[in-house]
């Protein structure tokens, strides 16, 4: 009694001094009790593997041996014992020698353990050689049942299992989904509505239902390519050879589901970021494109700039306004910084350089064309041989139309490269018209003269 009340008072002081240094601990002036020791996770040494399966740590030297080399001798050894058939797992024992214990199997030594190596394991040579004994035994026997022909046999056995259950999905689903495309068709214009905004009609009901059709067709396509995916990994993990490639085939699609959400996470401020660039672009588009409409109109009036300019000066400012949008957004595009999209971003641009000089030579001969006033729509021009009326003028080219209602389109690298004769200018300011009138010696010529100011009228 009195030795348990002895022990219940200790008990109490002890709780009491540990709440005392917690409640200290938790007080805001009080400091916080720092921990001395590190604390390493990482082993220092050289593994012992055997099969892609780490058995220990080798951490000194012996001789000219270094923690490498004996890992590889130690690990060759327990390889060997396995593959000998007249190997006796059970055979493993630790032997005392002088300065040195021994793990052998039968008249096979394995390793030595040294006194260097039981200081830096922390106990005793023949304590640390009988941890490495009983690891080295338990690997071994591991290593028997997983590769022993009951072993395969089963595997074959749930492979076997596998397979017929992939069979019996893959020919329940080529059932069902037959069905469900019939029964979709068979809902077209009748259950299935069309999309409409108020009286505007986005889809019709044979659109929809051939949409949903499709979207099941997909998602046929991608459950058998799951499955099979599932089943492939679970047959190749049956069998101890293909384990290895098992989990490779299952980390190609674990790896990116894990890291995916997180991925989405860390890119979110960047799509906001880019979405604020293009709502801003978006109304600063708008207010170009408002101001030169008023230019173009005449209710906005600059001084040395005419009206004609502003329709393709707006087009040149949106361009400039998009490319640099695009060069302000093209940072924070997912995969960026990445060597294949630099690489495909550089064969884009040398393939656009090569592709587009002609374009480029139309597009400057069009501003030209358009800042120098040499004609208007709606003039009657000559170009080079082409004679007739102005319809449409672009960056690229110039739209005529001949007097036999014949549409011509002429790059404006030609028509700047040519002679322009422009009739409706010089009508303006007064036509002269040169012809040639051949008449017989019997006609009078006051008649003739007559003739000429009537058609000249």
């Amino acid at each position: 009694m009195v030795r348990r009340a002895l022990l219940s008072v200790v008990i109490a002081v002890s709780l009491s001094t540990a709440g005392a240094h917690s409640a200290l601990a938790q007080q805001p002036g009080a400091p916080e009790p720092q921990d001395t020791t590190t604390q390493d996770t990482t082993p220092a040494g050289a593994p012992v593997a055997v099969r892609g399966q780490t058995l220990f740590f080798v951490r000194e030297r012996v001789l000219s041996f270094t923690p490498e080399d004996r890992a590889q001798a130690i690990a060759n050894r327990i390889e060997s014992i396995y593959r000998d058939p007249f190997a006796r797992f059970d055979s493993i024992a630790v032997v005392e020698g002088e300065g040195a214990t021994e793990i052998v199997a039968g008249d096979r030594v394995i390793m030595t353990v040294t006194a260097r190596d039981a200081r830096a394991a922390g106990t005793t040579s023949s304590e640390l050689a009988a941890e490495y004994a009983a690891v080295i035994q338990q690997t071994l026997i591991a290593l028997h049942q997983r590769y022993s022909l009951e072993s395969v046999l089963l595997a074959a056995l749930y492979s076997l299992l596998t397979a017929v259950g992939l069979a019996l999905v893959l020919f329940a689903m080529g059932r069902l989904f037959p069905a469900v495309y019939k029964k979709l068709d068979a809902w077209r214009d009748k259950r299935i509505p069309a999309l409409r905004i108020q009286r505007f009609t986005l889809a019709s009901s044979s659109r929809v239902t051939e949409g949903l059709i499709w979207l099941a067709r997909v998602l046929r396509v991608l459950a058998s390519a799951v499955l099979i995916y599932v089943a492939l990994t679970l047959v190749l993990g049956f069998f101890p050879w293909t384990r290895g490639y098992a989990n490779t085939i299952l980390r190609y699609i674990a790896v990116p589901l894990r890291h995916l959400p997180e991925g989405f996470v860390d890119y979110l401020p960047n799509v906001f970021f880019i979405a604020v660039i293009l709502v801003v672009t978006y109304y600063l588009i708008k207010f170009i494109k408002l101001i030169f409409r008023e230019i173009g109109r005449g209710t906005i009036v600059l001084p040395g700039f005419h009206r004609e300019w502003a329709r393709p000066t707006y087009k040149i400012v949106r361009f400039l306004v998009i490319v640099f949008t695009a060069i302000a957004i093209f940072p924070y595009l997912p995969g960026a910084g990445s060597d294949a999209f630099k690489g495909i971003s550089l064969f884009l641009g040398v393939l656009i350089s090569l592709g587009s000089t002609s374009a480029i030579a139309n597009i400057v001969a069009g501003v030209v064309l358009t800042y120098s006033r040499a004609f208007e729509q709606g003039d009657r021009v000559k170009i080079s041989d082409t004679v007739g009326d102005v319809v449409d003028r672009t960056l690229l080219a110039t739209h005529v139309r001949t007097t036999k209602n014949v549409d011509i389109t002429i790059p404006n690298a030609m028509v700047l490269g040519s002679h322009i004769t422009n009739y409706s200018t010089s009508a303006r300011t007064g036509l002269v018209l040169h012809t040639s009138v051949t008449i017989g010696y019997d006609v009078p010529w006051r008649k003739v003269h007559e003739l000429l100011l009537g058609a000249a009228r």
